[in-house]
């Protein structure tokens, strides 16, 4: 008995292997480099807080501050009474990117599948490098201090940082296709972290000459990154005359109807599949999908919701966790910044390892499922180990492994699966609208988060804390159990047709 074309396993490099050529590797590695340049710069921020608070309060009420002279120029700059009010102003900073971030996402997704994505691209990257160095650089060469100058600032720095993911997951998704799609954005989604890691090494270099050359250094790499994009960035194969992936796919499809994606409803008739979205112009060009139709894709609601509650809890870790050893255990702030990589390094491993397993399986949400069942049970035994660095980095690691693996999915190839669904099919320009509405609603979750967990650390403790981030999680699950049920009843499907083929 044949088995049904729909039920034949593809391998999951198949098509990865067979059509990837140097072009690929230039937009992989363009793209990768691109927005680890964007968080290279978030990073830098975190790493000259303190040197921003002790500028900004009185040499003689800042412990930390050297004593400078002569002492009226030193105090002619403050704009604090005390370093306490200082740090609290940079934590709303924090806050108000955030939110501004969130808000830019959304329409950095729409405005990015109606306009050229490496134009869009490349001006977020050099505009965002420009407000970078007028926030951290030019002001102290003027010594201008404003704290509403800042804010405005920074509110624009988010606006701007924004057109980043939503661009480079769609020009992802434009090359790379759905086989060995986890796999390859699991290895690429590292880039953020590859980004902190970068920020942290360019801000120690020049951070004793002052922290306003480390806000210019990142600038003007960010702002050379943004150049290199515009005249080197390919959006899409067509470009270089290769053939467009849905082609590529649709010849994929006729030998052995493999072309459905993870996000797909193979429950549809095939009358169904054929119905499209966008109206096809005569040109065969099509048009972008609105915002509340990309809304109305199946598993877009559901996707997004989950990735609030889980980039959360993925946010907390990466703003949180040296503050919570130090204050917590004693540690001191390199030992706490060295154990925060072990995370970083688990979800780099956890996504790539995640999103190969789904391309084996063709399913994503039951891998995330599994994965987050066991984050669940890491965050307790990380909230119960003791205070030893070797038990720490590894419950930090499994962490990061169970958490920052499946966010790194949602983020990026599970974004791109939901962009190019059949409903989709023909069209790439509803890649870059999902992503931002994916990563826009994670990233209200996360900045609501952040006021949350301070709250709750200051009147119940950070074993509430640990509590909050273990109902965050399994609020994840909750949300994408439609999507977890109907992708395993169709494993069990499959299994019983094969078995019936054998």
């Amino acid at each position: 008995m044949a088995v049904p074309g729909s039920f034949r396993r593809q391998p999951a490099n198949r098509g990865l292997v067979s059509h990837c050529t140097h072009h690929h590797i230039v937009v992989f590695l363009l793209t990768f480099f691109s927005y680890s340049l964007l968080h290279a710069s978030r990073k830098t921020f975190s790493n000259v807080k303190v040197s921003i608070s002790s500028q900004w309060t009185p040499s003689c009420l800042n412990s930390t501050a050297p004593e400078l002279w002569p002492y009226e120029l030193w105090n002619s700059s403050h704009l604090f009474p005390n370093a306490e009010e200082a740090t609290l102003f940079l934590g709303t900073l924090d806050t108000i990117f955030l939110f501004s971030y969130a808000v830019g996402l959304f329409v950095s997704g729409i405005v990015g599948d109606r306009l050229n994505l490496r134009w869009v691209l490349s001006f977020g990257m050099c505009s965002s490098a420009l407000v970078v160095f007028s926030f951290g650089t030019l002001t102290e060469w003027l010594h201008f201090y404003n704290k509403w100058f800042y804010c405005c600032l920074w509110v624009v720095n988010g606006l701007l940082q924004s057109t980043g993911w939503p661009c480079v997951v769609a020009v992802m998704g434009n090359w790379f296709g759905k086989a060995g799609r986890g796999f390859v954005f699991g290895l690429w989604s590292a880039c953020a972290s590859v980004g902190n890691i970068l920020g942290a090494f360019l801000a120690s270099c020049v951070l004793k000459y002052g922290y306003e050359y480390a806000f210019l250094v990142t600038a003007s790499v960010q702002f050379a990154g943004g150049v290199i994009v515009f005249f080197g960035l390919l959006t899409s194969p067509k470009e270089v005359g290769l053939p467009e992936l849905e082609a590529d796919e649709d010849e994929v499809s006729v030998e052995e109807d493999a072309n459905r994606p993870l996000m797909g409803n193979d429950d549809v008739d095939d009358d169904d599949r054929n119905y499209s979205i966008q109206a096809t112009d005569n040109d065969n060009q099509p048009k972008a999908i609105g915002f509340f139709q990309a809304c109305c894709l199946p598993g877009v609601v559901l996707y997004s919701l989950a990735y609030a509650c889980l980039k959360l809890v993925n946010y907390s870790f990466f703003f949180w966790l040296p503050f919570y050893l130090s204050n917590n255990f004693g540690w001191k702030e390199a030992e706490a910044d060295q154990l925060s990589i072990w995370y970083d390094v688990g979800g780099i491993i956890g996504g790539t390892i995640q999103g190969l397993i789904s391309d084996v399986l063709q399913k994503r949400a039951p891998v995330l499922a599994v994965s987050l069942l066991l984050a669940v049970g890491s965050l307790f035994g990380y909230s119960q180990s003791e205070y030893l660095f070797c038990t720490k980095a590894v419950f930090m690691s499994l962490s990061g492994f169970f958490i920052g693996g499946p966010s790194n999915m949602i983020s990026s190839a599970i974004s791109a699966d939901l962009g190019r669904q059949d409903l989709v099919k023909g069209s790439s320009e509803a890649l870059a609208t999902v992503t931002g509405i994916v990563d826009g609603t994670g990233s209200i979750g996360a900045a609501v988060g952040q006021y949350l967990v301070s709250l709750i650390q200051e009147n119940l403790g950070w074993m509430w804390v640990f509590y909050f981030f273990i109902l965050m999680t399994s609020s994840t699950i909750l949300f994408i159990s439609p999507l977890i049920v109907r992708e395993i009843s169709l494993l069990l499907h499959e299994r019983r047709l094969r078995m019936l083929a054998e």
